[in-house]
């Protein structure tokens, strides 16, 4: 692989997308389950846990902690690491909506800029964290507002099509959203810089959710209970060796994300009104799914509305859990039986 790609397509992106669920996503999960307790009567606890998530849901830390993620997955030297906090924050204000694509893009630079100096000079405590800093806030002054607002109006454009044609849509965001998180590139990060959410995102869980789901079962009988965990709660990126051997086990899964999609949009109507990043997470530690409750009861958009009914709570269970484990096993089974498949194919390294 290109070491540039890895560097700043691969390892960069993994790097945000571990910024965001470390100050978004947890924020987000946090700050709705104490709201939500709040309703049962004043304690001081469930304040803690609605202010605690608040704080760590605020824009300024969100773009510190992916400026850090970015950075450390890029190796930068500790006084550029920790000058990014600076960049991240100002990038992320800045760009607004479209923040996340735009921190991703100024911190790698404002990181390439503090390692050319870094550790170069005898006052190196000093010329790294300037040039970091005031290299990345004069990018993020002078760009961060334009690639936001790219950012935001391609996710406008994708979900404003979702909702016109949710059955194509459905189908087209879940197949792309769903491999990309089996891919090693990062769909939450891809989710959160097009700040993916509403009916698209809705579709964008149920393809990552066919994915991890898909393998898990659709691989029990090499991998058994260990690598059902794995993969459903983990990552369905394990079977990418597998699928670099035999293309095809991926077909069956794919083929289970194209139906899953339309349902979600079609049928179920399930959206995600969470953090945008929920969006690529899937079943990984049930972070799709919870995104979605989150966005029931605390939406991102404080102007919705959102009573769940017994219909939105099956539909979550059908597309995020059941339907994908059903579809996978079924074409999984069909593949075997056609020898596409072959016993072993889909055994996890050790």
């Amino acid at each position: 692989m290109n070491r540039f790609v890895k560097r700043y397509f691969i390892d960069a992106m993994s790097g945000m997308a571990q910024g965001l669920f470390a100050s978004l996503l947890v924020g987000t999960i946090v700050k709705t389950l104490g709201t939500q307790l709040l309703r049962l009567g004043t304690n001081v606890v469930f304040k803690f846990l609605a202010d605690a998530g608040t704080f760590a849901s605020d824009p300024h830390v969100v773009g510190a902690a992916m400026a850090v993620g970015i950075g450390y997955a890029m190796g930068c030297h500790a006084l550029v690491l920790f000058s990014l906090v600076t960049v991240g924050a100002t990038t992320n204000i800045l760009g607004g909506a479209g923040g996340p694509l735009a921190v991703l893009l100024i911190a790698i630079a404002a990181a390439e800029l503090g390692m050319l100096v870094s550790k170069k000079t005898k006052i190196d405590i000093l010329v790294t964290p300037i040039v970091t800093i005031v290299g990345g806030v004069l990018l993020a002054v002078l760009f961060a507002k334009y690639i936001g607002l790219g950012a935001s109006k391609v996710g406008n454009l994708i979900m404003l099509t979702t909702k016109l044609h949710p059955f194509w849509m459905g189908i087209l965001v879940s197949l792309i959203v769903g491999v990309a998180l089996t891919l090693p590139i990062s769909s939450a990060a891809i989710c959160a810089a097009l700040g993916l959410t509403g009916l698209a995102g809705g579709a964008a869980v149920a393809g990552c959710c066919a994915q991890m789901v898909g393998f898990a079962v659709m691989s029990f009988r090499e991998n058994r209970w260990g690598g059902l965990l794995s993969q459903g709660l983990g990552t369905s990126m394990l079977q990418m060796p597998n699928i670099v051997k035999n293309p095809l086990v991926w077909i069956p899964v794919c083929l289970t994300s194209m139906i899953t999609g339309p349902v979600s949009t079609c049928l179920f109507k399930m959206e995600m009104n969470g953090a945008a990043v929920s969006s690529g997470m899937g079943t990984c530690g049930m972070v799709g799914p919870i995104g979605v409750v989150s966005g029931w009861y605390n939406p991102v958009n404080q102007a919705l509305n959102i009573s769940p009914s017994a219909m939105d709570w099956l539909g979550l269970l059908m597309v995020c859990i059941i339907l994908p484990g059903v579809l996978a096993w079924a074409f999984g089974l069909a593949f075997r039986k056609l020898g596409l498949i072959k016993e072993g194919d889909l055994t996890l390294p050790e």
